[in-house]
């Protein structure tokens, strides 16, 4: 299975600003998604980090994910900012994690 997990606000919290240097990582997600990983799926991280800023922010998001303990397939930038997406195949990532 291809699975593409948004960033922020999914596997890390940003909290009192969006300067995404100060995101703090949620293990237990990252544990989560490590175990898709480990079991054969595709990883793909993608964000939107960047898109209505125009910063690059490539850099900070690679270390980010190498230094959280990431396993991914590939990181893709340029997702587009949106307040609502609808999909057949979407999960809220409260759902997903089970935030109850």
């Amino acid at each position: 299975m291809i699975i593409y997990v948004a960033i922020d606000e999914t596997i890390c919290r940003t909290r009192d600003s969006r300067d995404n240097s100060l995101s703090e990582p949620i293990m237990e997600r990252i544990q989560k998604i490590n175990k898709l990983y480990d079991a054969g799926n595709t990883i793909i991280y993608w964000t939107a980090r960047g898109t209505g800023s125009g910063i690059d922010c490539s850099n900070l998001t690679y270390k980010q994910l190498y230094l959280w303990g990431c396993k991914f397939h590939e990181i893709k930038l340029g997702k587009p900012v949106y307040d609502l997406f609808i999909d057949d195949k979407n999960i809220n990532s409260a759902d997903f994690f089970d935030d109850k």
